[in-house]
């Protein structure tokens, strides 16, 4: 069975996540895929094909991307370069303190661009990209024509 981790599973957005695939075998070609869907529905995805080491595991922090949205070793590239299925779309946060970005990450035997919609990944699992820590308070700023929130820790 294929298993798909990210550690942590919940995390702020600027901190660093790690991605592992464990149960295939060795060498086997397999894409790894990153989408999510934003507040006005819009689909952004990004996806790398790598090899599976001699143990069937792949790590986007140790093993080079052979190709896709990016190549080499970038351990948060599935997550960098997110790109929108709708051209000149811009990934944008609105609601940052009311919900996080959960984005899907889904790994597929081989080769996969994604244009089958019948085709199931192997394995999959979910992370959540916070923008605001918990307890924060969000304070909307309006003086004269300067606009901003000011965030307070707890």
């Amino acid at each position: 069975m294929v298993e798909v981790t990210v550690t942590p599973q919940s995390s702020l957005a600027d901190r660093a996540v790690q991605i592992r695939v464990r149960g295939l075998s060795p060498s086997q070609l397999v894409t790894l895929r990153a989408w999510l869907k934003d507040e006005q529905g819009e689909c952004f995805q990004s996806r790398a094909f790598f090899r599976a080491d001699e143990a069937g595991e792949v790590d986007p922090g140790l093993h080079a991307a052979l190709g896709g949205s990016y190549s080499g070793v970038w351990p948060m590239g599935l997550f960098w370069f997110l790109q929108p299925d709708t051209l000149f779309r811009r990934l944008v946060k609105r609601d940052v303190a009311g919900s996080p970005f959960r984005v899907r990450l889904e790994v597929f035997d081989g080769l996969s661009m994604g244009t089958d919609p019948r085709e199931q990944p192997l394995g999959s699992c979910e992370a959540e990209r916070w923008y605001v820590g918990p307890g924060v308070q969000r304070v909307p700023i309006r003086e004269g024509r300067v606009r901003g929130a000011l965030f307070l820790p707890p």
